[in-house]
């Protein structure tokens, strides 16, 4: 269900949206919308911490050792690349 929403912007902040709107062909409502959909779904990601279906699906696929340090292995695989 759409509900109207009263704004008041600067009229200079009002005409440079207008014409971005114009020149991408969608409406200041539809902008104002996407724009806060995505701001409120930013935070509700920042606050879940979820994995990703592909970070998920690759879990488990190496077995490495507890002790393994990957900077040190890092660092001895960049030393031996650059001699």
């Amino acid at each position: 269900m759409d509900t109207k929403l009263t704004l008041r912007l600067n009229d200079q902040v009002i005409e440079r949206a207008k014409e971005y709107a114009r020149n991408h062909k969608v409406s200041l409502s539809k902008m104002i919308e996407s724009y806060l959909d995505s701001v409120t779904k930013q935070n509700e990601l920042e606050n879940k911490n979820t994995v990703t279906p592909l970070v998920e699906s690759l879990s488990g696929v190496i077995d490495l050792p507890a002790d393994f340090d990957y900077k040190k292995d890092y660092r001895d695989y960049l030393e031996e690349k650059y001699k």
